[in-house]
């Protein structure tokens, strides 16, 4: 199997950093596994233009780049890394307009 077929039968965040043979701490994979994923995918994205064609040193790439975002939520949270757009929602450069006739006492 290719290095792209492997990759293709990975499903979970767990899959991954097994496959990658990163250690990695249950507890915080399971509440950050779609973050982590999605993390990972858009460090692949950023590196996509470098990314090594040999499949030993783009192994290497892949998993330096997952480490880094598991690390992300190791040391940090989901709410505060925003990799999703919902959580990016509730920025003070959001404003909401309430006209004092909707305000009812």
């Amino acid at each position: 199997m290719s290095f792209e077929e492997e990759m293709e039968e990975l499903e979970s965040a767990e899959d991954f950093l097994q496959y990658f043979q990163l250690d990695y701490e249950p507890s915080v994979v399971h509440v950050n596994r779609l973050h982590i994923l999605q993390r990972f995918h858009d460090y692949l994205q950023k590196a996509e233009g470098e990314m090594p064609e040999d499949e030993a040193p783009k192994r290497a790439v892949y998993s330096k780049l997952l480490q880094r975002a598991y690390q992300d939520f190791v040391e940090s949270d989901a709410q505060t890394e925003k990799v999703f757009k919902v959580f990016a929602m509730g920025e003070a450069s959001q404003t909401a307009f309430v006209s004092l006739s909707d305000i009812k006492t």
